[in-house]
């Protein structure tokens, strides 16, 4: 058995890391390298394709939007999800257990099948409210946290349920407020857990590509996964290969050096509540 999992995890990290690798070789090569001989080293490092990626189809744009919504979504999953799964793990009351099955639920219906009416209900809310309506980035955060908010809450209130009751019941002994735990105590003592969620939070977020394309029409208004699209289908055969691997790969390299940088608090938060 032990042999049998060492083989199938030589073959899963063989099917993600050769492509990533071939993503980042292609980025680097011209096109006629590109289609001649795949693995072949290039000739010369055609770093011009990352400029052309950058200025000319606009990735930089694309990437400063990008960072702009998955940080302000994401520090809004965190703050909310957590204090939604921390009420739901230690404050038992009428009802508790069917508000966390309706956090839960949302893991059960996929993005897509959301997808139409969504589109009227953020529409409607922009003419209430026009700065979070279509074509906006508040319009978008708020749909991200709405679409990250049932896995953080399941997985933080299943983390919360493994902290030790002693330290939050001799603070509030001590006089101080259920706030002032949940900041000061309890969300210290989840930190391996919230930094796991925070990670896969951003890791989804950023390479979201569905709700964008529904969300956003105007070109400036654009993600990342949309540039990049546009790359490889504005200009039908005719497109830039050199710069749609250079644009990839500038997609690829945050997220990497991100979940390559947390590794161990990663692997920490996940193990945690086993542990305990």
């Amino acid at each position: 058995m032990s042999a049998l999992s060492h083989v199938a995890l030589m073959v899963w990290t063989v099917l993600m890391v050769v492509p990533i690798l071939w993503t980042f070789l292609a980025s680097v090569k011209s096109e006629d390298e590109i289609f001649g001989d795949a693995w072949s080293l290039p000739a010369s490092l055609r770093w011009d394709n990352f400029a052309r990626a950058w200025e000319q189809a606009h990735i930089g744009q694309y990437m400063l939007n990008s960072v702009i919504v998955v940080s302000f979504s994401t520090l809004g999953t965190m703050l909310l999800g957590s204090m939604a799964a921390y009420v739901l793990a230690r404050y038992p009351f009428r009802g508790n257990r069917a508000f966390y099955l309706l956090f839960v639920s949302g893991l059960a219906f996929p993005v897509y099948l959301a997808l139409t009416p969504l589109f009227f209900v953020v529409q409607n809310m922009g003419r209430a409210i026009p700065f979070i309506g279509l074509n906006t980035h508040a319009g978008v955060v708020l749909v991200y946290i709405a679409y990250s908010m049932p896995f953080t809450v399941f997985f933080l209130a299943a983390f919360f349920r493994t902290l030790p009751t002693a330290v939050a019941e001799a603070a509030l002994v001590d006089g101080a407020s259920h706030t002032r735990i949940f900041f000061q105590i309890m969300l210290p003592m989840a930190r391996p857990g919230l930094v796991s969620i925070t990670i896969f939070n951003v890791l989804g977020q950023w390479n979201q590509y569905q709700l964008p394309l529904v969300l956003l029409q105007e070109r400036d208004k654009w993600v990342l996964t949309q540039g990049i699209a546009d790359i490889s289908t504005a200009a039908g055969y005719d497109q830039d290969w050199s710069a749609l691997f250079a644009a990839l790969t500038l997609a690829i390299l945050p997220m990497l050096v991100v979940y390559t940088v947390f590794q161990r608090q990663i692997q920490s938060g996940l193990t945690a509540g086993a542990l305990k």
